[in-house]
């Protein structure tokens, strides 16, 4: 039997992307972690813009680390708005108008990669509100959801079909964007990486 590099590599980053996202609803249902609702439905409805551009231009199995997230997201969201983040900010409504004006955005380019791109940077504003939750309140976010995020980008890279700007700006951004919170959290915490996982 012949095995597909890609196929492989895009199965290994779906498990960790799963993996991942075990403790992060496992502490939402506890009550110690608190998800930014706009942060979350942000993700969501981003993370499926982003699959379909990956999909239309070729990203193969490294597109389905995208597809998982959209899901899982999507369900984060849910919970966001019963148990998560109350304290939202004039910043978290700037950042979230931001985030819905790139899928406006999106819909009005034909180019895959200029929507890839603004795609990708309303991603990052509707990361923004959980930066700022989580450099005042960094107890209240699961830096193992992050750390895992960075292994499943990195690793789906690889998987991708077509390697290209298209298929890999979304990707490299998400992974340094989840870098930077993880090593934020940590930070704050005063914890190494290798204390967190001491007491996960």
């Amino acid at each position: 039997m012949v095995f597909d590099q890609h196929a492989i590599l895009g199965f290994i980053a779906v498990a960790i992307g799963i993996v991942g996202y075990i403790p992060y609803y496992r502490d939402i249902f506890r009550g110690t972690t608190k998800p930014h609702p706009f942060t979350w439905i942000g993700f969501g409805l981003l993370n499926a813009v982003t699959f379909v551009a990956q999909v239309v231009t070729g990203g193969g199995p490294g597109a389905w680390v995208t597809a998982i997230t959209t899901v899982a997201t999507f369900g984060i969201a849910i919970f966001a708005f019963r148990q998560g983040e109350k304290k939202i900010t004039i910043f978290d409504w700037i950042c979230f108008c931001g985030a819905l004006m790139g899928i406006v955005l999106w819909k009005m380019t034909s180019d895959p990669f200029s929507a890839v791109v603004i795609v990708t940077i309303a991603d990052l504003l509707a990361f923004a509100p959980t930066f700022r939750k989580a450099f005042l309140r960094p107890n209240e976010e699961t830096a193992t959801l992050y750390f895992m995020s960075v292994l499943k980008y990195g690793i789906s890279l690889f998987a991708l079909t077509i390697f290209s700007l298209t298929t890999a700006f979304f990707p490299v951004a998400i992974t340094i964007a989840n870098s930077a919170i993880v090593i934020l959290i940590l930070t704050r915490r005063g914890q190494t990486l290798k204390s967190h996982f001491s007491l996960t």
